[in-house]
């Protein structure tokens, strides 16, 4: 139902109630004049006002449906905002042990998986992607030996972010370390971050979680 009808109906249901009330106000003088109307005004008003009613069921009947498409519209646009605003995931690289070194520089891929709400980190290319756009916050963390190098770098689309670096310390004995880091970034819609293994350089993980990549949407523009 376009405005232009909505307007109409409106004044037909103004004009409707606006005939009743002369009509109420006109019987009341009536009453009190001692005077009565004619037999065919009476039944000339009532012809009309029944037909008025009778010309407006379709358009209440048009009424009510165009009321119930608007509301079930506006259902699912919350329904829609709702899950595009629902934005966070978690993931650890799995118990895969040492992970490198390569030849390149490669995109981890976070297998184990805590949440992953709104389905926008890839679980098969390790990317995040941006649903909409807004301020997000992401962390990682690399867990390895101190005699191997381990370098992280956070990238969002094809530049880099952020980056976690351990050099290797060849007289400390064979223990283990843990390196994080955060960051807070302004995303477009459709914007990609993903954490990358620099080239020759490891990293470990376990049934522990030690490597983990995560992020949330803080709030949508």
């Amino acid at each position: 139902m376009s405005y232009s009808t909505l307007y109409l109906l409106l004044i037909v249901l103004f004009s409707c109630n606006c005939s009743s009330m002369s009509e109420l106000q006109e019987k009341e003088r009536e009453e009190l004049t001692g005077r009565s109307r004619l037999p065919v005004e009476s039944g000339a008003a009532g012809n009309q006002q029944s037909c008025l009613i009778t010309g407006l069921y379709p358009l209440l009947a048009e009424l009510s449906s165009t009321l119930q498409s608007l509301k079930a519209s506006k259902d699912q646009e919350q329904f829609r905002r709702k899950e595009e605003h629902n934005v966070a995931f978690a993931a650890s690289l799995g118990n895969r042990g040492d992970v490198g070194p390569f030849g390149t520089d490669v995109t981890l891929v976070y297998q184990n998986v805590f949440v992953n709400a709104g389905s926008h980190y890839n679980t098969g290319t390790g990317i995040f992607t941006a649903p909409v756009k807004g301020v997000y916050f992401f962390s990682l963390s690399g867990h390895n030996k101190t005699t191997k190098p381990m370098g992280l770098r956070l990238f969002k689309n094809g530049d880099q972010m952020t980056i976690l670096y351990n050099y290797a310390l060849t007289d400390a004995g064979i223990r283990y370390e843990t390196l994080s880091n955060s960051i807070t970034l302004m995303l477009e819609k459709g914007d990609q971050v993903s954490v990358h293994l620099l080239a020759n350089t490891w990293v470990f993980d376990n049934t522990d979680n030690l490597t983990l990549f995560t992020g949330h949407l803080v709030f949508p523009f």
